[in-house]
């Protein structure tokens, strides 16, 4: 009977998932963070949302002590703590995000059943758009408090050529957010992002043009082992490499591409080198998302290496040693990232 409960939590848990997303698309916690304390009727007001969603909604989120209600006033109240987690999108605590892209990964189960069934895969541009959207929301934060601040300092002579002036190829760039930054921070220098999917690098031109940055930043649809360009001073990859099918392959290309004085900055999910590592919420949460995201990502291209989203830095560095590289570690972590670089 304790995991009959435990799996009641689990399924409240699921559920709360999509309501987290209703929340932040409907304002919801927006609303609550501006007001010390508000009834069901004047969120339904100031949302613009009928009453009995509403109702609900906050009852939920007081059941999984996301608020707190106080049944004298009838009252609901968004803690400050939690407010800046379901509110502030530039806090690297900020949470809405990851909830997006796990619905959205979520929405795609019957695909993944399928393709289990048969060893197929799914492409990244196959998915629900909450997956392209929510991966953008949940990654950014991260990189607007570590890229610039910590990650890029960790490379040995790496911001030194980016404030001289160096070039700069970011792959599977997606939306854009990390070859913007870098853009903004570094404007001595050009930058070039690249992705298979052609939507992501619609969207990220025009995230370009609306940052000011067209000057220094171009993109293009290329696959990973299919950029175009050589002598680059760094070569970057966040949160991608463990999604493509023949990485060692992206290795080869990175290595052919780079500077013979070059850098290859890797920002991979954190995972240790063994399963009993990775037993943590973070690693639960990266292998949910491996099971149903990444590895039929990579399952649905050639090769198909499936690498899985809890690779570890040991395989990671097979992966760079097998495309050329000769130096290899680790310079920078977070709970949920870790960084390498990789030198010819």
């Amino acid at each position: 009977m304790q995991f009959v409960f435990r799996a009641v939590d689990e399924v409240g848990a699921t559920l709360n998932a999509a309501l987290v997303v209703m929340g932040d698309k409907l304002g919801y916690y927006r609303i609550l963070a501006a007001e010390e304390a508000t009834t069901a009727a004047e969120l339904a007001d100031r949302s613009g949302t009928a009453q009995p969603y509403v109702r609900e909604w906050l009852n939920a989120q007081a059941a999984g002590r996301y608020v707190t209600y106080d049944p004298a006033t009838g009252r609901y109240t968004l803690p400050p703590e939690h407010a800046v987690a379901l509110t502030v999108e530039d806090s690297p605590a900020f949470l809405p995000g990851f909830f997006q892209i796990a619905l959205g990964t979520v929405h795609d189960t019957e695909q993944v059943l399928a393709a289990a069934r048969g060893g197929s895969g799914i492409g990244w541009h196959e998915h629900h758009t909450d997956v392209h959207l929510g991966c953008e929301r949940f990654f950014r934060p991260s990189y607007n408090a570590n890229l610039v601040e910590g990650w890029l300092p960790a490379l040995d002579g790496v911001v030194a050529k980016l404030q001289a002036g160096a070039t700069v190829a970011d792959v599977g760039c997606g939306h854009g957010a990390s070859t913007i930054l870098m853009a903004q921070a570094f404007p001595s220098s050009t930058f070039v992002g690249s992705d298979y999917h052609t939507e992501s690098i619609e969207t990220a031109r025009a995230r370009a043009h609306e940052a000011g940055v067209t000057d220094r930043v171009r993109f293009e649809v290329a696959p990973a082992n299919g950029f175009r360009g050589k002598g680059f001073d760094l070569v970057t990859m966040f949160d991608c490499l463990h999604d493509m099918g023949d990485p060692v392959g992206a290795a080869r290309h990175v290595r052919d591409a780079v500077a013979a004085d070059g850098t290859w900055m890797i920002g991979e999910p954190m995972a240790g080198d063994h399963v009993e590592d990775n037993l943590n919420p973070v690693g639960r949460a990266y292998y949910g998302f491996s099971t149903l995201l990444c590895t039929p990502s990579s399952l649905s291209q050639d090769v198909g290496l499936a690498l899985g989203t809890q690779a570890g830095q040991a395989r990671l560095r097979d992966v760079a040693t097998a495309g050329g590289f000769t130096r290899f570690a680790r310079v920078a972590e977070t709970p949920f990232n870790q960084v390498l670089e990789a030198r010819p």
